[in-house]
């Protein structure tokens, strides 16, 4: 079985503890605690012992989306923590104002491409820049963002050839113009197809689609669909 699951920010906004009691009886083997608001990091990181993730094959931790310069290096020390146990840290490249500081967590600093509204991240060649920087983290690929950026995926593809080897982790949504994360639509599973071929089978799925609880299932499903080759195809001809 693939291992995919959720982002605890995408089920229930700054509430990872009930994010996890909607996962808890889902066929799900992944998971991503986020902290996507720079006050809600420190909460999560000390409750992190308390939390039961015995169920989950996969753990990531997503960093605040925006730290304040001031705040950054109080963010490592925390971070440092989640790192100790071993879990992927998303982090945008935008967040990082020192990037020199964040280079301790070598392939567990794992970089996600951006949308449109951020400064920097959202290409390939961007990417190349930031690695060139970080050699030793690694790579999320928000498929979502990518289309937004460029519908007809040529940009998520020059990201994945250029990135391939660092590719750790993959966030699926579909993202609209005002950039949030929305549920799957046909036309963003058939985008999505065009580089499927492109992702391992190997590689971490976290949905980040915004569902309520009795959608979860079938949001898992769809995302499969999009990353297994003719399915979507064989779906939209039915």
């Amino acid at each position: 079985m693939r291992m995919i699951g959720f982002s605890t920010g995408a089920l229930a906004r700054s509430d990872y503890r009930q994010a996890l009691r909607m996962l808890a009886d889902k066929d799900v083997n992944a998971v991503e605690l986020s902290a996507l608001r720079q006050e809600e990091l420190q909460p999560l990181v000390e409750d992190i012992d308390n939390l039961d993730l015995r169920k989950y094959q996969y753990i990531a931790f997503h960093a605040p989306s925006s730290i304040e310069p001031a705040f950054e290096e109080t963010a490592i020390k925390l971070l440092e923590r989640v790192a100790a146990r071993g879990w992927p840290i998303i982090v945008h490249p935008n967040a990082m104002h020192a990037p020199e500081a964040w280079a301790k967590f070598d392939a567990l600093l794992c970089i996600e491409n951006m949308d449109k509204r951020k400064p920097i991240g959202q290409t390939a060649a961007d990417l190349v820049k930031i690695f060139d920087a970080l050699p030793g983290a690694s790579f999320c690929f928000d498929i979502g963002h990518a289309r937004q950026v460029d519908p007809t995926m040529s940009e998520a593809t020059a990201i994945l050839q250029a990135c391939s080897g660092k590719l750790k982790q993959l966030h699926v949504s579909e993202v609209n113009t005002q950039s949030k994360h929305d549920p799957l639509s046909l036309e963003s599973m058939l985008a999505f197809q065009r580089v499927a071929c492109l992702i391992p089978d190997d590689v971490p799925v976290i949905m980040e689609s915004r569902v309520d609880e009795t959608h979860i299932s079938e949001e898992l499903a769809r995302a499969l669909e999009s990353l297994t080759p003719n399915a979507v195809l064989a779906m939209a001809g039915d």
